[in-house]
């Protein structure tokens, strides 16, 4: 395959081999100790209520990102060259769809278990439980693979003969773009994106406003909304506008010339895995107590430590002076 010069120096530019790349380190250096830290607080540590159940797996799907980003840094650092073959290039591209709308849904859920926790807690009692909490979760994993199904079965690398080179899913036949991929990225962006989000919006909305009188509580969920929406306006509206009309351009005329806003926006995506840890810090109670006591036990471990060695110091260092005037008077 070969593509035209608009495509060629997208695929040659900074923009794609050096600053894309760029973003996808800061995420792997960020994201990986931040989230691994929190799932290993969020298992070992916390007791399992529903909104810690939401928020492992929101953990686990941001690891599972994040362990796959090493590929696609490679991939854009050498020239947008795709060596590690076909069946990791679509297992990648599932992940990272996958990534991005598990943790849209998981998010959502999250926001509903606040609701009803905080603006309807006798009713919650009802159904609030661990059980319907992981179901829920069964429930994301299998429709969030389901609708990603299209990425697993369809071709995404492609030879490009005037770049010697072999993108992963960034060059794609005209045939692909025009037919179903419009109506399937309609699809999934409606029932992934837009309807979660108004859900959410709602949720923490209703919570801020049954909150608004108690001071603490108030401003915990105020830090969680502002982090949520933050995630959603940085991260997911962005990429999920612009994936929208960039199919739209070619179900409509055939051609787009968003491509590279959509490469920044999917790139600016993966920053939910280095913001999704401060939701866990203003979700779940435990959680923040433990990340608390974490902290100052090390401060107060810090302390003592420099206690002892100040105690060290000043016992040597009298004991020095001492034997030092008896020293003198022997000689006297």
């Amino acid at each position: 395959s070969n593509v035209d010069n608009i495509t060629r120096g997208h695929l040659t530019g900074a923009v794609t081999t050096v600053f894309i790349p760029t973003l996808y380190i800061l995420v792997f250096g960020i994201g990986l100790p931040a989230n691994a830290l929190g799932l290993w607080i969020m298992i070992t540590k916390i007791r399992k209520l529903p909104s810690t159940i939401f928020l492992i797996n929101l953990a686990t799907s941001d690891l599972l990102l994040i362990l796959m980003l090493p590929f696609k840094i490679s991939y854009h650092l050498m020239g947008n060259d795709w060596i590690f073959g076909e069946a990791l290039c679509r297992l990648y591209t599932g992940l990272f769809y996958g990534n991005m709308y598990c943790s849209i849904l998981l998010l959502t859920f999250i926001s509903v278990d606040r609701y009803f926790a905080l603006v309807h807690p006798f009713l919650s009692l009802r159904f609030r439980d661990k059980r319907l909490a992981c179901g829920v979760c069964l429930g994301t994993w299998a429709l969030v693979s389901l609708s990603l199904l299209p990425f697993l079965l369809v071709q995404q690398t492609y030879h490009i003969h005037n770049l010697n080179v072999t993108t992963c899913h960034d060059v794609l036949p005209l045939r692909q773009q025009n037919g179903y991929f419009f109506y399937y990225f309609a699809s999934l962006v409606t029932v992934e994106f837009a309807l979660p989000c108004a859900i959410t919006l709602f949720c923490y909305g209703s919570v801020i406003k049954t909150l608004a009188f108690n001071e603490k509580k108030y401003k915990r969920a105020a830090g969680a909304t502002t982090l949520t929406l933050l995630v959603y306006v940085l991260c997911f509206t962005p990429s999920n506008v612009i994936l929208l009309t960039h199919h739209l351009q070619f179900f409509l005329n055939h051609d787009s010339d968003l491509y590279i806003y959509y490469m920044l926006s999917l790139a600016l995506s993966g920053f939910s895995s280095c913001l999704d840890p401060f939701i866990y810090y203003f979700v779940s109670d435990d959680f923040r107590a433990k990340v608390q006591a974490t902290l100052c036990s090390r401060k107060e471990k810090g302390g003592r430590e420099t206690s002892q060695e100040l105690l060290r110091t000043t016992t040597t260092s009298t004991t020095t002076n001492f034997l030092y005037t008896s020293h003198s008077k022997t000689v006297v």
